[in-house]
């Protein structure tokens, strides 16, 4: 078997048998549903639009992934001024995963370390309840509103003040892994910004695979080394074209789409840019 063939073989392989810390975390040693059509007439809807004057997202029925349940999630999560609560961005995470999902085995095997993400953090959270809970019993008082893993920078305090984070080696802190998933929602954003572009009659489109591939490189591509990127653009080769996206999302036409897809990335350049100044504010965008 000739070099190339094999090469691709064993970015296959690689894909099937280590599908955990491969992309979001970049370590290749380490690890690494078809769509109904839509229907003509969409009579539910869902509100969940924080501009009064755009109508809310409509619901497609027998579909898993709901786009206007991630813009629900995404809208709710951002708190105070600067802050974002923990369980709707994890909500948001979990509607996104399902869009991964949906997008077939290749492309779905990404969803299946961000989910390991996910669940890291609220199992952290689960257990700070916990320990809440006794300081509650046995001082018999109320926790302070900052305690624990209520939103993204109540979680870096309490990391920080109970000595979770580690600066010099990985960890499966709560910060660690927030920035993991904060590089991985930075590229779902710049893909969804860029598939959302309604270009001219005269443009031709561009694919959904070259659109991925190339938001890929500009973003999580800089956190691994040569052998995930090939292997993460060997996945996305089997992307599906855009009229699948439209029936993901709801919609029949790019025009449509654009609307719809740029509403979520509002929502999510939201979120993501409190969580990297939260991050900045306490040094932790290159946490190892």
């Amino acid at each position: 078997m000739t070099f190339p063939y094999l090469f691709i073989f064993k970015m296959i392989y690689s894909l099937i048998t280590h599908p955990v810390s491969l992309i979001v975390d970049g370590n290749l040693e380490d690890h690494w549903n078809t769509c109904p059509k839509v229907s003509s007439v969409l009579s539910l809807v869902r509100v969940n639009s924080s501009d009064d004057d755009v109508a809310p997202l409509r619901v497609c029925p027998g579909m898993r992934f709901q786009v206007a349940d991630l813009l629900a999630h995404l809208q709710a999560a951002p708190v105070s001024t600067n802050d974002v609560l923990l369980k709707p961005y994890l909500a948001s995470w979990d509607e996104l995963i399902k869009f991964l999902e949906a997008l077939g085995p290749m492309v779905g095997l990404i969803s299946q370390e961000i989910e390991s993400k996910t669940a890291i953090i609220r199992d952290l959270a689960q257990k700070a309840e916990k320990e809440a809970e006794k300081i509650v019993k046995d001082r018999k008082r109320k926790p302070q509103l900052s305690f624990g893993y209520t939103s993204i920078r109540s979680m870096i305090k309490w990391e920080l003040e109970n000595g979770l984070v580690d600066f010099h080696k990985q960890t499966n802190s709560g910060c660690r892994t927030l920035l993991r998933l904060h590089r991985a929602l930075l590229w779902l954003q710049n893909f969804l910004q860029e598939l959302g572009k309604d270009g001219s009659e005269e443009e031709r489109l561009r694919s959904p695979s070259d659109l991925c591939k190339e938001t890929y490189q500009h973003t999580l591509a800089h956190h691994h080394n040569w052998w995930v990127r090939k292997a993460a653009e060997l996945a996305f080769l089997a992307m599906p074209e855009r009229p699948y996206f439209y029936q993901l999302v709801c919609v029949e036409t790019q025009s449509e789409a654009a609307v719809v897809l740029n509403r979520v990335v509002r929502a999510i350049e939201e979120v993501y840019e409190r969580n990297e100044v939260a991050l900045q504010e306490h040094g932790m965008l290159d946490l190892p």
